[in-house]
């Protein structure tokens, strides 16, 4: 079975490039970052944030992902909340749970069986994955770029546009999620045999092409 294991910060193009790659070898996606947000989610809307409470929280859930890049799409207790987590308030909550090492263990354990469940291979993208969530997998990538270009590429995503205000808006939210993520997660720096792909001066079909180069060099 084919597992890609690929870790970066905001806007490196790690969902887009991601979700290609998963379409071009007819296999499945898992967004590792939707389950924590899904969950940061629930969190807001129960109004919960003693990490002990939010350890139960993640426990009792009934969280569904679908693993198919054509068709995403994230559930919790039955309700679609797919769009409703990519919200700014979304966004400053997550660390509500993914600072909260018991919640993680949770997650990073469901993470583990959706993996170990496609039996035709999966693209795994997150923060986390090429040193915990999937340490073994043949093919480990970090996703980087300048966090000027990162910011514009997530200012564009969000706002529809990459102007001051647009810009302004989006730095202070990636800046201080990087930060907080960077205490819990290493995503910044390459471990030993995990390849770096750095997008800054890199398209689209060009970083997938290098995701592919480095699947096949490993089959």
């Amino acid at each position: 079975m084919t597992v890609i294991a690929i870790d970066g910060p905001s806007g490196v193009g790690k969902s887009s490039t991601s979700k290609e790659v998963a379409r071009r070898l007819g296999c499945a996606y898992l967004d590792t970052g939707a389950m924590y947000r899904a969950m940061a989610w629930l969190a807001l809307n129960r109004g919960v944030s003693d990490p002990g409470d939010v350890v139960e929280l993640v426990r009792g859930a009934d969280l569904e992902i679908s693993t198919d890049p054509d068709d995403f799409r994230v559930e919790v207790d039955g309700i679609d909340v797919t769009l409703e987590i990519r919200s700014d308030e979304v966004s400053a909550g997550v660390q509500t749970v993914s600072a909260v090492p018991e919640a993680r263990e949770e997650l990073i354990e469901r993470q583990r069986e959706v993996i170990a469940d496609a039996a035709g291979g999966i693209v795994v993208e997150g923060r986390d994955i090429t040193t915990v969530v999937a340490p073994e997998a043949p093919v480990r990538i970090l996703m980087t770029a300048d966090e000027e270009v990162r910011i514009a590429r997530r200012a564009g995503e969000n706002h529809g546009t990459a102007d001051a205000a647009a810009l302004a808006a989006t730095r202070a939210l990636v800046a201080e999620r990087d930060a907080k993520d960077s205490a819990t997660t290493s995503f910044l720096t390459a471990a030993d045999g995990v390849h770096t792909l750095d997008t800054t001066h890199v398209g689209f079909d060009e970083a997938v092409e290098a995701v592919l180069t480095l699947a096949k060099e490993a089959s």
